[in-house]
């Protein structure tokens, strides 16, 4: 496994996460194809490998992610892993922060969160605000991070200008060969001022793996996924062959080397989620994958070429 620092400090994260939102999410196929016992499974062997970042939400599953990971990481030694969690920023005061903070720590039975995100930007509610009361929240040693998610760099300078006391170190980004503007828009930034771009979707749901085509593409949470048209697989037809090449010359799976070329960067952490124990060892295999420069030239090349259309 690879490590790099979250954020500013010396806190040490796996490249590769364990991002939670299938658990308890019936569009994931929660209940059908995988259940509790196998969720539990899946945090146990990730553990094992060496992964020790696991993000939540209290959307995700209505909360039974939380509830699912406070069962599975029971009997661990709390120092051992990095937990982070998000909320939706839906209301003024700062006693609502208070309550969502409060049922996700209920919730994963934990006294603390390692991170704690601000789900999406809500530009009707004071950001500063929630921001200062979050710092208030890392000096009662409640958190130990604050971080925000789905804030584009203008948005995330903003935030960083509120902060008074304690630092921006985390921004959860929608970043992937598929989803590539983090990596000229916001990826230099993040470098230089050491914050944590935290990956999610860094497979595209499922779109930079091969398993799917614009005849076959997937049901459940997924099909609202723009991507999955018949358009943007003829435009990222050039990026999926590279891809493929790439992953034939090491013996790989494409995922994985969608994945290495995503913790390449030091500054990166990818989240993909897991279903199962096969899909998690695959995706923790990608740390050990040492693409070429050249390699990654290419496809980087590839994902800045791809424009998908994400409006019909």
């Amino acid at each position: 496994m690879r490590f790099t620092n979250l954020g500013t400090s010396e806190t040490k994260i796996s490249q590769i996460g364990l991002g939670t939102w299938q658990f308890g999410t019936k569009g994931w196929g929660y209940g059908k194809d995988f259940g509790k016992q196998d969720a539990i499974n899946i945090v146990h062997r990730a553990l094992e490998l060496g992964v020790n970042l696991i993000d939540t939400a209290e959307v995700y599953g209505g909360g039974k992610s939380e509830i699912i990971l406070s069962q599975a990481l029971e009997g661990y030694n709390r120092e051992d892993f990095v937990l982070a969690s998000k909320f939706l920023p839906t209301a003024i005061r700062p006693s609502a922060v208070n309550r969502a903070l409060a049922k996700s720590l209920k919730r994963l039975k934990t006294d603390y969160l390692d991170v704690y995100l601000i789900h999406w930007p809500n530009p009707l509610l004071p950001l500063g605000a929630t921001l200062r009361h979050m710092e208030k929240m890392v000096d009662e040693g409640l958190i130990r991070h604050i971080g925000i998610s789905n804030f584009g760099l203008k948005r995330f300078q903003k935030a960083q200008s509120k902060m008074q006391k304690h630092p921006l170190d985390v921004d959860q980004l929608n970043y992937s060969m598929a989803k590539s503007k983090v990596k000229d828009l916001f990826l230099p930034y993040a470098e230089e001022n050491n914050v944590t771009i935290m990956a999610y979707s860094p497979l595209g749901q499922g779109f930079l793996t091969g398993k799917y085509n614009a005849k076959n593409a997937p049901k459940g949470t997924r099909r609202m996924n723009r991507l999955y048209t018949k358009s943007n697989f003829k435009r990222a037809a050039p990026m999926l062959e590279e891809l493929n090449t790439v992953a034939q010359q090491h013996d790989v799976s494409m995922a994985q080397v969608a994945l290495s070329w995503l913790i390449k960067d030091k500054s990166v952490v990818a989240i993909p989620g897991a279903k199962n124990i096969a899909q998690l060892e695959a995706n923790v295999q990608a740390a050990e994958l040492n693409l070429t420069n050249s390699e990654i030239d290419q496809l980087s090349r590839q994902a800045s070429n791809f424009k998908p259309k994400m409006f019909f």
